[in-house]
């Protein structure tokens, strides 16, 4: 799997993603700047990643700018085909206002920016400790949307404590239901707030990064 790490003024972490993919997973890396267009060098079996930062300085709204990028019609024509796109951070927040997820991701419920380790679960019920650092992290979605995530398991990642209990105590941004990270009905298109790329190496102390991508089906 060769991996497209889209870079839009105010991207921040797009280099620690280049550095967890190229150094820590031994994969290709093409960095692929806003304003291009090409895609033509990735197939559907690849992965565009949308990596964390302030794309255009968080103004107007978060990644509601950043959409508007011609890459970005190239990553939503791709991922319609089927290719798999990620979205981390602000990458997440892009795919919401992209429409390629559903929901919007709000400012957190502290009015706070938050730069922590915390715990996700997986629908299997595997913890993992991974980074966070938003201000705008709070995911909301009509009652419906919602429900219709759960129903369908597009819910891939809750907030929780280290054994585990999923409970509003143990989720930094006041995010409804817990949810940190979800997919697309097709399963091709992930968006979540933590930073695996930032707990792939032994320098970090931490690998459970690698488990994400793993699990996600980006190894």
């Amino acid at each position: 799997m060769k991996f497209g790490i889209v870079v839009f003024p105010g991207s921040n972490c797009d280099r620690d993603m280049q550095d967890a993919l190229q150094n820590d997973m031994n994969k290709e890396v093409v960095m692929l700047w806003h304003k291009d267009k090409d895609l033509s060098m990735f197939s559907t079996d690849d992965c565009i990643v949308l990596p964390g930062g302030f794309s255009f300085g968080d103004y107007l709204r978060c990644g509601a700018i950043a959409r508007l990028s011609p890459m970005m019609q190239s990553v939503i024509d791709f991922a319609n085909k089927g290719g798999k796109v990620l979205g981390v951070c602000n990458g997440f927040q892009i795919l919401c206002e992209s429409g390629l997820l559903p929901g919007a991701l709000l400012p957190n419920g502290n009015q706070q920016f938050v730069c922590k380790n915390i715990h996700l679960k997986n629908a299997a019920g595997d913890i993992f400790k991974i980074p966070v650092a938003h201000g705008d992290g709070r995911y909301f979605a009509e009652e419906k949307v919602l429900d219709e995530l759960e129903n369908s398991s597009q819910v891939i990642y809750y907030y929780c404590d280290d054994k585990g209990n999923v409970d509003k105590a143990f989720n930094p941004n006041h995010a409804l239901r817990n949810i940190a990270g979800i997919k697309n009905k097709q399963g091709n298109v992930f968006g979540m707030m933590p930073h695996p790329e930032r707990a792939a190496s032994p320098a970090l102390g931490n690998m459970d990064g690698l488990k994400i991508f793993k699990e996600l089906g980006l190894n």
